[in-house]
Order: C-alpha cells, then sequence, then structure tokens
C-alpha cells in the first residue's frame, strides 16, 4: 500500500490511499494514519473529513514506507508476479483477516474485514472446537469466498498476522496438517488473477487487524 501527506489538527499525517492516490476509507468514512513514516508508529483511524491538504505538490504523490510496505509484501501469485514488492496496484480490494482460538484447540472464531473503495463488509463466524491455526486459515477462506467473479480479476490484498498461513499459501510451504483446508483455499486462490498476501504485526496497532480479532473473539463469546 502506498500513503500520502495530510494535515489533521495542524499536525501532519500519512494516510493509506489506494492504487489511485486516493485515501482508503470505510464506510464510516474513517481512514488509515500515522503520525510518523516508521513500522512502530501506531495506526490509528480519522475522519476523512477533518484531514486537509498540505497544500505542497509533493505530498498528493503517493510514496511507499519503507519497512511498512515494501518489505512486508510478498510475491504476487497471478499475472502481476514479475512487479517489484510495493509495486501500487489499481483499484486494489483490501482485506484483513484473523482467527482466534480460547485454548489451543478450543472454541475458535474469524473476523474479516473486505475495503472495497468506499464499501466496507465485515464477516464474524463461530467455528465450534478448533486449532488457532485453522481459525486463521478458515478467516481467509472466507474471505476469498466473499469476493465476488468481478472482484477476483482486480489487484486483491489479504492481510494476516499468521506467519502458518502466509508460508503456506504464498511462501510453498508443505502442508503437514490442516490439508483439505489448505487444498481448498489453494483452488479458490487459482481464480483470482492477482491475489498477494501481505503478512503484518499482529496486535501491533493496525487498525483492522485489531478490528478482525475483535470479531472473531466476539464470535466465540456469542457462539454465532
Amino acid at each position: 500500500m502506498a500513503w500520502i501527506r495530510r494535515k489533521l489538527k495542524n499536525e501532519i499525517v500519512y494516510v493509506r490511499v489506494d492504487g489511485e492516490g486516493k485515501p482508503l476509507s470505510g464506510s464510516d468514512g474513517r481512514v488509515d494514519i500515522r503520525y510518523k513514516p516508521t513500522a512502530a508508529a501506531k495506526v490509528y483511524r480519522a475522519a476523512l473529513r477533518n484531514l486537509q491538504s498540505t497544500e505542497d505538490p509533493k505530498d498528493e504523490i503517493p510514496v511507499e514506507l519503507p519497512g511498512i510496505d515494501s518489505a512486508d509484501v510478498p510475491a504476487s501469485t497471478g499475472a502481476d508476479a514479475g512487479k517489484a514488492p510495493g509495486t501500487p496496484l489499481a483499484n486494489p480490494i483490501v482485506i484483513y483477516t484473523d482467527g482466534a482460538c480460547t485454548g489451543n484447540p478450543g472454541p475458535a472464531g474469524i473476523g474479516v474485514v473486505i475495503l472495497d473503495g468506499p464499501e466496507r463488509r465485515e464477516i464474524s463466524e463461530y467455528l465450534g472446537q478448533g486449532t488457532n491455526n485453522i481459525a486463521e486459515l478458515t478467516a481467509i477462506e472466507r474471505a476469498l469466498e466473499a469476493v465476488n467473479p468481478d472482484g477476483r480479476a482486480r489487484p486483491v490484498l489479504v492481510h494476516s498476522d499468521s506467519s502458518y498461513a502466509i508460508g503456506l499459501l504464498s511462501k510453498g510451504w508443505k502442508a503437514k496438517a490442516n490439508t483439505d483446508l489448505v487444498t481448498r483455499i489453494r483452488g479458490l486462490a487459482r481464480n483470482f488473477g492477482d491475489l498477494r498476501f501481505v503478512k503484518v504485526r499482529g496486535h501491533s496497532g493496525v487498525a483492522e487487524n485489531e478490528r478482525c480479532d475483535e470479531l472473531a473473539r466476539t464470535a466465540i463469546t456469542r457462539r454465532v
């Protein structure tokens, strides 16, 4: 993903944008922002209407933030596999996923956030008894199933904090467990023209990742 600079209450902030350089806002009109261009900086949500231009033309050009974007984006599984990591994407669908488990194994749930321009969709589902790895993989499966056929022709970025899931789905790891689930997800992935898996740091203030965790744990609590 790329970022542009804006002012928020007279402070310079970095705003997440889509492949066309437009702030990536959800249905609530809020966008991801950082106060510092570093991987350690916490991600906040701010109302798009409260952001102002810096009036510097250079700040209208989307940029990658070192240590945040390009270092985390692995190679694509689709037609754009030859592009350099971190290359801005045109009109992407941005997905965040997470799985949670009370005990391991134990009651498990998933959370998914799908951002398609101004449209936002959330999925919260109780899985019953399972492991954390099953929950992480199932969250990705549900997310891919939720993308309609037209959307599958566009760039799709799936964010997960699971090294296990990312390794199986984008690094060629051999599945030693949960083989049926992994096979189904790999089959789904073949229906996408440009599918990318992005590793994010869990519980580090990434707003949509935290929201997915909340959705997963709510599903466990409510058993729905």
